[in-house]
């Protein structure tokens, strides 16, 4: 959720408008087939591989209450590495491959919660979450396109923001309660605010060669909206 600031003058703000097309177009390419990726990996270890769901949930409550503390920990590690060769100047191969690993990571991550909402909370959950936060994230993107308005402004509060949120999750683990609907609330709020940041950055901060770095930043917040969003569906379908 980070963008480069070296070679200013070849930023896409600064760019002649047949490079800045061409690589928002790539970026949004990259970033669908980012999320078919996710989805088509999702569907088989649900739908085809039911047992992999299985050993991947009893995985996870394995370290109880501080198992979503052991998830995010490996989950920051592998997004660390991969931004990290998503955004170097290195082959094209391995910025792709920081891409691919970010992607796998997400599986792994989602894989249990995805699992339970499939098998406990009805067929239209998933469905119903998805398509909430797609029409959340054309809502943000089409308002950054339409008014041009750079919110790099955002990275100081988003920071703090995501620091708070995991403060949170380490309490919520150490003394054994749920952060609740208003935290999934507030974490859609935040999520949202990191959609803004990083399509502003796409229109003003990002080299024109960087759109496989775009592409992963924007899918690490439509990622983090998706759980969410999940989440308070989960929860509304309980009830």
């Amino acid at each position: 959720m980070s963008y480069d600031h070296t070679l200013e003058s070849r930023a896409v703000a600064y760019a002649p408008a047949s490079e800045r097309t061409l690589f928002i177009r790539r970026t949004y390419a990259h970033l669908t087939m980012a999320i078919l990726a996710f989805t088509g990996i999702e569907t088989l270890a649900i739908g085809l591989m039911p047992e992999l769901g299985n050993r991947v949930l009893e995985l996870m409550f394995s370290f109880g209450t501080w198992s979503p503390i052991v998830l995010m920990v490996a989950f920051i590690g592998c997004a660390y590495l991969a931004n990290y060769w998503a955004r170097s100047d290195s082959p094209r191969a391995v910025q792709y491959a920081g891409l691919g690993l970010y992607v796998l990571a997400e599986s792994v991550i989602f894989l249990p919660m995805l699992y339970i909402a499939a098998h406990f909370c009805g067929a239209d959950v998933i469905p119903t979450a998805g398509i909430l936060t797609l029409t959340v994230f054309i809502g943000l993107t089409v308002g950054v396109f339409v008014t041009g308005q750079d919110f790099s402004f955002l990275s100081t509060a988003l920071t703090i923001g995501s620091f708070a949120a995991l403060g949170v999750c380490i309490c919520a683990a150490m003394f054994g309660f749920s952060p609740g609907l208003w935290f999934s609330l507030a974490m859609v709020a935040l999520a949202s605010g990191y959609i803004l940041y990083d399509t502003s950055n796409i229109l003003h901060h990002y080299r024109t060669d960087q759109y496989v770095a775009a592409s992963l930043a924007l899918f690490a917040s439509v990622a983090l909206l998706f759980w969410y969003i999940l989440q308070i569906v989960m929860s509304a379908s309980r009830r």
